[in-house]
This record gives C-alpha cells, structure tokens and sequence, in this order.
C-alpha cells in the first residue's frame, strides 16, 4: 500500500529532477559562486535544493564546483542543501508525511545551508589565490555508473537539441538516480510497513520526545548513509511508533546530509574547522527545527497528522494512475526491461518528425 502510494509521486519527482538536471545552467553556476559573500551561499543553497543527488552523488559535484573556483562557504552551503532536499524527496514527503513537512522539510534544508555557509565564511578564512586557473563545471559532467553512488566517472555527451537534451535528463533520472534511490527506498518502504502493521501505534510515545530523544536520532542519524527520499519511509515508521515529529524532522534533515565518507571528504577537501563547522550547523539547525516542529504541532493541537501513521491508505490518487506507476519503476529498475523502454525512446526521439 505504501508502495502504490508514493509510486506516481516519485515518478513526478523523477521528471522533475530529470528535467532540471537537463536544463540547469551549471556552466555559469561555478563562475556565480566564486565569492564567499551571503550572495553566493544563497545561490549555492537555493541551485543545490531541488538537484537529483544523493549524500553520496552531491560530493563529487561539490568538489567539483570548489576546484572549478566555488568559494568554501558557497561550496559547503551546496553540500549541505543538496542532499537534505530535491523535488523526488518533496513529492515523496507530501504524499506519506503530509503538506507540513513537505513545506518544511527543504525550507529547513535551504536555512541550515544558508547558515552554515555563512558561518563557515565567518570562521574559516578564505585562502587567497588558487582559483585563477579554474574552469567552469558541468555538475553532471562526472557521474557515477548503474548501480555505484559514489564513483564518478562516465562524461556526459553534449545534447544535440532540446529533445535530445531532455531526454537525457530523464535518461539519467530513471537509470542513475533511480538506482541510487532503489535500494534504501525499497527498505525503507518495507520496514515502514512492518511497523505500521506489527508496532502498536504510539508505542515510543513515553520517551521519543523532547530534546534528549532528538539528540539520540541525531547521534544515530550522523554516520549512517541514507538519502532524502529513502529516509521519508523510515520518518513515516517513526512516526507511527509514536517519535514526535520535531525528532522525526532531526531524522529527515541530518541522515541525508551526513556519514563518515562525506565527513572524511569534507575534512580531506575543505579542512578540518570547515568540517567541524559543518557538522555543528547541521546538528544545531535541526535541533532547533525540530524543536520548533514540535512546539508549532502542540499550538496546532496536532491535528496535522500524516495521512499514512493512521493506517489508512490516501485515496486522492487513483489505482488506475498508482499501479502503471508502481508498475513503470519496477521496470526501469530492471536493467534489461529499462534498456529496452530507454531504446524504444531513443528511437522516438530520433524519428522524423
């Protein structure tokens, strides 16, 4: 049920993130952040917030964009929305958490970027030359092949026309991006529905709440990988097995920002008091959104529920429309289905006409 839920809203993510990965400028997106200013974190946070990139796929391009000559503080403000958010995350939170943290959720995203970058500015002096011979990035020039988040190889061809150039925007969504996605969704999914079936509802209503249990979310959240749209199934188990929703958002906003392997990076590319900086922004901001999620839910009386943490399935999209969806992704991940759907669109888009 959760599956053919959330399946025609990832699909829309999807198109979506496949259609601004074809037409973002980002040849002049390193050129506009080579400043350290509150002007370039701003563009670095609001560029990175509705990118398709995972925790993992956001860090070659983050590196990417700072050796192309991107300030620290805009660089750090990229990694830090990137994956905290994106239009697949969104559509996907709206249908299993609801329209608050679907709003929320990348507006929480886009302030921890913009003040983390700013403090990084403030605290981590810029080092003075060394941009000067750099040249501007393509983000999606080096991307990691089928199957593997983190390596960063295969080039992308120059698109020869506005078909050509949104088609392989979509290519890359429902191939590259989708098996990033696949795998921890699915688990998410799984154990989502696990719990809403076997966990009594509430059942950790006594002590995941407040501070202390946000602490305990953030602690665990910090070295795990998971991206954006897997952990909103995780959120929705959460949830349902009585977390508050403020520790539920400490969850959604620090598991996709941070693991040990980005942290290592970050240390390895930015230093050691960026990272520090990094990390303490991360933790600080969500704290305090989830603090605030929770004190906003009370003033509301909580009635702004998720639809999904009640048992009952959101009929607002119809079967007709859910199934094909649930159906379509089951085949595009599915290599030799997806080559096939992928070939057979490569010979529309060639054909006359």
């Amino acid at each position: 049920m959760l599956a053919l839920t959330a399946a025609p809203w990832l699909v829309l993510g999807l198109l979506v993130a496949g259609l601004v990965r074809a037409w973002l400028p980002s040849g002049r997106l390193s050129r506009q952040l080579r400043a350290g200013d509150a002007k370039s974190v701003a563009t670095a946070a609001l560029v990175g917030a509705p990118l398709p990139l995972c925790s993992c796929g956001v860090l070659p391009a983050a590196f990417g964009l700072r050796r192309a000559g991107a300030s620290r503080p805009a660089t750090v403000s990229f990694l830090i929305s990137t994956p905290e958010t994106g239009v697949d995350s969104i559509a996907v939170s709206y249908v299993l958490l609801g329209p608050i943290f679907a709003v929320i959720r990348p507006l929480v995203a886009v302030l921890t970027a913009l003040s983390t970058g700013l403090a990084v500015g403030r605290l981590v002096p810029e080092a003075r030359g060394g941009a000067a011979d750099a040249q501007p990035l393509d983000l999606f020039a080096a991307e990691a092949p089928e199957g593997d988040c983190c390596a960063a190889t295969a080039a992308q061809a120059a698109p020869a026309g506005a078909a050509r150039r949104s088609l392989d925007g979509l290519r890359y969504a429902f191939s590259q991006l989708l098996d990033d996605l696949a795998g921890w969704l699915a688990f998410g999914i799984v154990m989502a529905g696990l719990v809403i079936t076997v966990v009594p509802p509430d059942l950790l209503a006594a002590w995941a709440q407040g501070p202390l249990a946000m602490l305990v979310v953030l602690a665990v959240s910090v070295p795990m990988y998971v991206c954006a749209t897997a952990s909103t199934p995780l959120a929705l188990a959460l949830l349902h097995a009585g977390v508050s929703p403020g520790t539920a958002l400490v969850f959604l906003l620090a598991g996709p920002a941070t693991n040990f392997a980005g942290l290592a990076l970050v240390r390895r590319e930015l230093g050691g008091r960026s990272m520090l900086v990094y990390l303490a922004g991360i933790a600080v901001t969500s704290l305090l959104a989830g603090l605030a999620l929770d004190a906003a839910w009370v003033g509301i009386g909580g009635e702004a529920t998720v639809p999904l943490a009640r048992g009952g399935l959101d009929e607002t999209v119809p079967l007709w429309l859910t199934l094909p969806s649930l159906l379509l992704l089951l085949a595009f991940a599915v290599r030799p289905a997806r080559r096939l759907l992928l070939g057979r669109l490569e010979r529309l888009a060639a054909s006359p006409g």
